[in-house]
């Protein structure tokens, strides 16, 4: 079957009787609005008209962009990520632009190995989900040229602006809401201190038992492997084990908070009338658990529509200037925190 041919600009431009350039205008997102609306309505229906698709590889040859950012995400599977890559999509839709999402967990070369594929793919930029706190990845990236944007986590380099949480805040809200509920024996299940989220909400906690003269002795600290669900139940099963009268628990985030649910589950311990546990991120459906669980609100859509407002300026302005933007945090109350019972306070 032979191949339909193409409709050009040229062609484009004598049916609405405007020149090529104001065409192309029209037809580039970023550009639009430098035409009158009368004109670039009548070049939009033209083109829909002749069926008239951009050459985006053609564009890419004469401009040396793609309109392509590359997203790296550590867990596709994790649910705070679909909103954080919708805020990023919306946002790089504004410029005629769009998102090559990739899965990159594992080692140092895998990731890498990403990064290059992406490069090899004209991406204009890149937003990092995958930063660990001394990351020679992201160093690569940075060695390559390519504009970088962390999302969610930040590296300690100091050379990469980022777009994150305030992670010290977010735990200090968890205890403070658990003391003033009567609880004196805290844990706190942390994510891994290679990343700045765990490494900075640990901290958190550690501010948070001074500020409250708890005693560190009766506030243990467990370090999970991985943000994940299997890792929250390894840890509090050791904690259940190691720290019998604890009667809260501040989990480094939801899926390890989950985990916990479950661990409790098996041994029989009820939340919250046993054990008050409250999570970090409030991901998609934390309210529909049972019991719902008492987490920190991240305002994950606007995360990822910053990071990509921050790389599109990056790319415009062409700075490398740094800079960080620290999103905050709220507690909200649900079911799984309670006073602690009277035979365990």
């Amino acid at each position: 079957m032979a191949t339909k041919r193409r409709s050009t600009i040229h062609e484009l431009a004598e049916l609405t009787g405007v020149h090529a350039s104001t065409v192309s205008r029209v037809l580039n997102p970023s550009t639009r609005h430098l035409i009158g609306a009368e004109v670039a309505d009548r070049v939009l229906k033209a083109a829909q008209k002749l069926n008239y698709t951009p050459n985006r590889a053609a564009a890419s040859l004469r401009t040396s962009r793609s309109g392509i950012i590359g997203v790296m995400l550590p867990d596709i599977t994790n649910p705070i990520f679909p909103p954080i890559c919708r805020g990023i999509e919306d946002e790089l839709a504004k410029r005629g632009m769009l998102p090559l999402i990739a899965n990159a967990s594992g080692s140092a070369e895998r990731k890498r190995f990403v990064v290059d594929q992406m490069v090899g793919r004209r991406v204009d930029g890149l937003i990092l989900a995958t930063a660990e706190r001394n990351d020679p990845v992201l160093m690569h990236c940075l060695d390559e040229g390519l504009p970088v944007i962390g999302v969610n986590r930040s590296d300690e380099s100091g050379r990469v602006s980022c777009v994150v949480g305030d992670s010290r805040l977010a735990i200090r809200l968890a205890v403070s809401h658990l003391t003033t509920l009567g609880h004196r024996r805290i844990a706190h299940l942390s994510g891994p201190t290679g990343l700045s989220t765990g490494h900075l909400r640990k901290l958190g906690f550690e501010d948070s038992i001074k500020e409250h003269s708890l005693r560190k002795s009766a506030c243990p600290i467990i370090e999970c492997p991985q943000y994940s669900r299997e890792a929250g139940k390894a840890a509090c099963e050791v904690l259940l084990e190691k720290y019998r009268d604890v009667t809260a628990i501040v989990a480094g985030n939801d899926l390890i908070a989950l985990g916990c649910y479950d661990a409790l589950r098996s041994a029989g311990v009820r939340c919250p009338e046993d054990i008050s546990i409250v999570g970090h991120n409030d991901m998609p459906l934390m309210d529909a658990v049972a019991p719902a669980l008492t987490t920190i609100h991240l305002p994950l859509y606007e995360m990822g529509a910053r990071a990509a407002s921050l790389i599109l300026e990056t790319l415009q302005s062409g700075s490398q200037r740094q800079v960080n933007v620290v999103l905050t945090p709220e507690l909200v109350v649900r079911a799984s925190t309670a006073a602690p019972s009277a035979a365990r306070s």
